[in-house]
């Protein structure tokens, strides 16, 4: 009779299950400290590089038109927030997972970061105008954080000793893995502050902006006249402060320029394609001009729109320069940070369209947000085809040569603003009586003729409309009308200079921009 001998158990039996939410743990504070070596070695190489923001940037360019429609829709100007919030959920939860699996299935775990590492390098080094040396943040950051995640884990797991002894409970040693775990949450905050002091970039971009002083315009821009600002309560004042002009782009990080090192370039399809430093750029005979930007993104009666005085130098004078070659029909403007819009050539050769490349916003230097030194201010288009921040070259080409950032998402090529109105004033409740309804309207580089207002679904009433300073701004508009206690419904809707009524079929902003009536129910008493 043979005896029956106790085989060995298994590495999980001489774990108990709350092991796991310990290794989760270590998943987790490894890979945060990774990232953190990560954006360290991204401050030394370029902050584009971080594998945090590389990463998000990526998710940007891939995702659809109407996705990203519903992000600016939900978020407004939070999206990017948004979308690094959930990646950072995302990547914690990965993190967990690959502390669970270090410890059940060693070295799956391991293996996990790792290829998060390889996937994070190749995305970094495929970014615009990356080198070879943007795989490192990610290669760095996440090997730092194999190393710190093995390590706790290894606390986890009784030594193969302790199992072969008699006398051993196969106790885990978790007052090392609490060890390594303050090590790599040290590592965390040290790497993180070290980080904050190799960006001082940002920081010296803008000092360099705070001490700059703009050349006086050589065509200064007409004066608002007194009428064009109702002062109402609630309603949009006619020049938008810069802080509250709207934000729209793809830049996760801000980028950084300093207008000594900057330059614009204009080549393509030109017979005398040069470069344009900033010294020679403030030499120039600048201009001042008040324009009325809008996202395609905008919703009818949403607010990502704003209108500001912009100084720049014509756009226009810059093509002369470089003289486009027949069969040219657009100019493909890149951003430092890769973005592109493709606009209309004729758009910007003409010669009654104020396009600027601007340098001012409301009597000061470009915010950093809005793309300091320089960018594009293109009347009459949407954003995503003309306004492009941080400019750094002008490629004329064509429109079957090339194409924008958001064209081959799905947005239309050519990005020419809708008619649209919107209602400000009153917004939720009103006394009884005479009710003032107010609100601004636009028809870019056409301009406003008139306003109308209905309640509920009688007549249209005619607005009076507030002065302005020419068609390439928005325009305010206010009336008077009488209503009785209850509920109603107010619709507005604008004529431009050309006869043409803004239209009632209601459109998403995909892919052309949104249209319809903008509506609200007011409850009057």
């Amino acid at each position: 009779m043979t005896q029956e001998t106790e085989s060995p158990a298994a590495p999980q039996a001489d774990r108990s299950p709350g092991d796991a939410g310990w290794a989760a743990l270590a998943g987790v504070l490894a890979g945060g400290a990774g990232l953190a070596v990560a954006e360290l070695v991204a401050a030394v190489v370029a902050p584009g590089s971080s594998t945090l923001f590389a990463g998000g940037s990526a998710v940007i360019d891939a995702v659809p038109g109407w996705l990203k429609d519903f992000a600016v829709q939900w978020f407004g100007t939070n999206d990017k927030a948004v979308l690094l919030g959930t990646m950072g959920v995302v990547l914690a939860l990965g993190a967990a997972l690959a502390g669970w699996l270090e410890l059940r299935r060693p070295p799956a775990g391991s293996v996990l970061v790792g290829a998060v590492g390889v996937v994070g390098a190749m995305v970094a080094v495929l970014r615009p105008d990356a080198t070879a040396l943007w795989a490192l943040p990610s290669i760095i950051g996440l090997g730092a954080a194999v190393l710190l995640l093995r390590a706790a884990v290894a606390r986890l797991r009784p030594a193969a000793a302790q199992r072969a002894s008699s006398t051993s409970d196969g106790a885990v040693d978790r007052r090392g893995f609490l060890t390594v775990s303050g090590i790599a949450v040290g590592v965390a905050a040290l790497a993180l502050v070290g980080s904050r002091v190799l960006s001082a970039g940002s920081t010296a971009v803008s000092a360099v902006r705070e001490k700059l002083r703009l050349p006086t315009a050589r065509t200064t821009a007409p004066a608002v006249p007194a009428g064009a600002d109702l002062e109402l309560d609630g309603l949009t004042p006619y020049i938008t402060p810069n802080p509250d002009f709207y934000r729209i782009d793809t830049a996760l990080i801000v980028p950084q320029l300093n207008p000594q090192d900057w330059s614009l370039e204009v080549r393509g399809l030109v017979d005398e394609p040069f470069t344009l430093t900033w010294d020679e750029l403030l030499a120039l005979p600048l201009e001042e001009h008040h324009v009325t930007l809008a996202c395609v993104s905008n919703t009818v009666g949403g607010d990502l729109i704003g209108n500001a005085l912009w100084l720049g130098y014509p756009i226009r004078a810059l093509l002369e320069r470089a003289k486009p070659r027949a069969g040219a029909d657009m100019v493909l403007s890149r951003s430092s940070d890769g973005f592109t819009a493709g606009t209309p050539l004729e758009v910007l050769q003409d010669p009654d369209r104020e396009s600027l490349l601007a340098i001012g916003m409301n009597g000061e230097p470009l915010p950093v947000e809005h793309g300091f030194p320089a960018r594009l201010v293109v009347p009459g288009l949407y954003g995503y085809v003309s306004a492009t921040k941080w400019v750094t070259s002008l490629e004329v080409t064509t429109f079957d040569a090339d194409q924008g950032y958001w064209t081959p998402r799905g947005w239309s090529a050519l990005g020419p603003i809708k008619i649209e109105s919107r209602i400000d004033v009153p917004r939720g409740s009103a006394p009884a009586g005479a009710v003032t309804v107010a609100g601004v309207a636009w028809a870019q580089h056409t301009g406003i003729a008139k306003v109308e207002v209905r309640p509920d679904d009688g007549d249209w009433v005619t607005a009076e409309l507030a002065e302005t300073v020419g068609p390439d701004t928005w325009r305010q508009w206010h009336v008077s009308i009488d209503l009785d206690a209850g509920n109603h419904t107010l619709a507005v809707r604008a004529t431009d200079a050309d006869g043409q009524v803004q239209t009632e079929t209601e459109a998403p902003p995909a892919p052309d921009g949104a249209s319809g009536w903008h509506t609200v129910t007011v409850s009057v008493g």
